[in-house]
């Protein structure tokens, strides 16, 4: 098995120079415009769909139908996951991830032409439904290539800063997607932006996913990947062989470890929106904009994350930002219930914007040294999609069940997310430095071995 090194050693300044701004510029531009396209949908079920495809049910019920939708994203991405991952370790990262991309592009923009529960009736749901199984699916297969195509290319010696490059994408399409439908509301009057404007935000990324394909086309296939290829060291069956025995320890640690970040995401960036507007009554496109600028102190503040991820190791940035968020979530929770929408503003750039990127800017180089090269593609996506269906897409469904059984009040959903840092702390903490097979930190100047 093959140890991923340093892909410059041998390569002239200039040409790596621009190898390495195509990588930058394919990874993070990528990742924009399908995490853009996943969460717009996000947003969409906290403030719309619940109200165009779900408008007989109660508002509670509503709310609930259409964060079930939401979940379904997530359970299919497993799925995608599974089989990008296959060819993502058979036949390249690069072709794999144009494809991703492509069908994530297809699905949002269907999405923008939807018909509703009043022009079709119950077609309208199943539309809706079967257009977000195809942008899960699709993304099942992104996060993983696009921290692959970063890491696999990146200098030995700065894999953490290169790992945290596609995270920033995430924060980014989430900022793209909120402030376009704050945007959207400002310029339209409630029945225009109920009518066509919500439209707008999903027909846009048709555009987005050109220009993100032509770039990410660019992009050269990794080092890493050809070495493997090349020594015909790729493996026939990358699903079996995480789950082997001698990886299944890995595997599991990674699953446990991401519960925390993938509740953390999906309270502040998703189901913040829906308790800020529905429990706290705040205006939406006054939440719709805090949140906005939550995720882009976020997306500033994730390279730092990834520059210290270089210094300290990405295992104990993790497990310190892991550990913050669970001290935040009753403080911040406090704040929110001010009902002040400066100290809800307040609270969640500290917690979303701040600690979320202390632990995101170091979760892709964490993961991606958890397995050897053949395997690394499946291997990602397996923890980061498996655990997606438990830590983040049914966690507002959780969150909202919880605060209903409270009479409204968020202490109890504030323990179960306190208790998902805590796992998470727990199981990176029991990380072994022979688990790992790439190195993320200064002081280490050989990869582990495969």
């Amino acid at each position: 098995m093959t140890a991923l090194t340093d892909s410059a050693s041998f390569e002239p300044d200039a040409d790596r120079r621009k190898r390495l701004r195509t990588v930058v510029a394919s990874s993070l531009l990528g990742t924009t415009v399908e995490w853009y396209d996943f969460f717009l949908y996000a947003t969409a079920a906290s403030v719309v769909f619940d109200r165009l495809f779900f408008p007989n049910q109660s508002s509670f019920v509503g709310t609930m139908l259409s964060f079930a939708t939401f979940a379904v994203g997530f359970v299919v991405r497993p799925i995608g996951g599974v089989v990008f991952g296959y060819f993502g370790d058979r036949i390249g990262r690069k072709k794999t991830l144009a494809l991703s991309m492509l069908i994530m592009g297809v699905a949002t923009t269907l999405m923008g032409v939807l018909p509703t529960t009043e022009d079709v009736g119950l077609l309208a749901p199943i539309l809706l439904l079967l257009l977000r199984i195809a942008q899960g699916f699709a993304l099942g297969g992104e996060w993983a290539g696009a921290v692959l195509l970063a890491v696999e290319h990146s200098p030995a010696r700065r894999r953490g800063l290169f790992g945290s490059i596609p995270q920033v994408g995430l924060a980014l399409g989430l900022a793209l997607g909120t402030g376009m439908f704050a945007l959207l509301q400002v310029i339209f009057d409630e029945e225009q932006f109920l009518s066509y404007g919500w439209r707008i935000a999903f027909l846009v990324s048709l555009v987005l996913v050109i220009v993100g394909l032509v770039v990410r086309l660019k992009v050269e296939e990794t080092p890493a990947f050809r070495e493997v290829s090349e020594l015909q060291q790729r493996s026939s069956a990358p699903i079996k062989d995480v789950f082997a025995r001698r990886h299944t320890r890995s595997t599991v640690l990674g699953l446990l470890s991401r519960w925390g970040e993938g509740a953390a995401f999906n309270t502040w960036g998703v189901f913040a929106i829906t308790y800020a507007t529905t429990q706290l009554k705040f205006d939406k496109v006054s939440v719709l904009l805090v949140v906005t600028v939550a995720a882009v102190v976020m997306a500033v503040l994730i390279p730092v994350s990834g520059v210290l991820v270089d210094r300290v190791g990405a295992q104990r940035m993790y497990i310190t930002g892991i550990a913050a968020y669970g001290l935040a979530v009753f403080p911040v929770f406090a704040l929110f219930d001010t009902g002040r929408l400066w100290l809800f503003g307040l609270g969640l750039v500290l917690v979303f914007g701040i600690v979320h990127a202390t632990f995101y800017g170091a979760q892709g180089t964490l993961y991606a040294s958890l397995y050897p090269t053949e395997i690394r593609y499946t291997g990602l996506s397996v923890v980061y999609q498996f655990s997606g269906i438990y830590a983040s897409g049914v966690t507002p469904l959780i969150l909202t069940a919880l605060i209903a059984a409270a009479s409204g009040s968020p202490w109890l959903a504030c323990g179960f997310l306190v208790g998902t840092s805590t796992i998470s702390v727990i199981a990176t903490a029991l990380i072994r430095e022979d688990d790992l097979h790439l190195s993320s930190h200064r002081s280490d100047t050989e990869a582990a071995p495969d």
